[in-house]
C-alpha cells in the first residue's frame, strides 16, 4: 500500500497539514487525483449518498464538478485524535444558470496506518448567495497561504 504522509497518529500540525493537502487536491477538481488519497475500498457518506471504492469516488466527483462550477473550497480542522480528523468546511460554486451557492459542512475522516482515508462521512448544507457576497475568491486552484481562514471570514 502506498503511504500518503502525514500518517497517523496525528497531532495538531500533521492534522492541519492533512486537511490542507485535502483542500488543495479538491480545489484542482481532478477526480482521479482526489481519489488517489483514499483506500481502494474507502467508504463514503456524502449528503444522502453512500458508496465505496475509488471508482465510485471518481464517478461521484465527476458528477459533482459537472454541476458545481468554479468550485472554491476551504477546510479547517475541528478536532483530531490518533487516526481520525474532523474538519469543517465551506465552498462556493455556481450552477449552469449562473446562480451562486455557498455550501457548509462537516466531515469526519478515518485513516489507514498508511495515511489513506478509509472512511469519509460528510454532512453538507447549501445556501443561495449573490455573486457579490462570495468570500472565496482567489486565482488558480490553490488558496494562497496568507488568505483569511474560515474563522477569520466569519464562516
Amino acid at each position: 500500500m502506498t503511504e500518503r504522509p502525514p500518517v497517523p497518529p496525528f497531532d495538531a500540525v500533521s492534522a492541519a497539514a492533512k486537511a490542507r493537502l485535502a483542500e488543495d487536491a479538491w480545489n484542482t477538481r481532478e477526480p482521479e487525483r482526489v481519489a488517489g488519497a483514499y483506500t481502494v475500498d474507502s467508504r463514503w457518506r456524502n449528503r444522502d449518498e453512500f458508496f465505496s471504492g475509488r471508482e465510485a469516488i471518481v464517478a461521484f466527483l465527476q458528477r459533482k464538478w459537472a454541476r458545481e462550477l468554479e468550485y472554491r473550497l476551504m477546510k479547517e480542522v475541528w478536532a483530531f485524535c490518533e487516526h481520525r480528523i474532523a474538519v469543517r468546511f465551506a465552498y462556493e460554486w455556481h450552477d449552469a444558470s449562473g446562480a451562486w451557492f455557498r455550501s457548509y459542512g462537516n466531515e469526519n475522516w478515518e485513516f489507514s496506518p498508511a495515511g489513506l482515508m478509509q472512511r469519509r462521512e460528510a454532512s453538507i448544507n447549501d445556501r443561495a448567495i449573490a455573486e457579490g457576497d462570495r468570500l472565496l475568491r482567489w486565482d488558480g486552484t490553490r488558496r494562497p497561504d496568507d488568505y483569511a481562514s474560515l474563522s477569520d471570514l466569519g464562516l
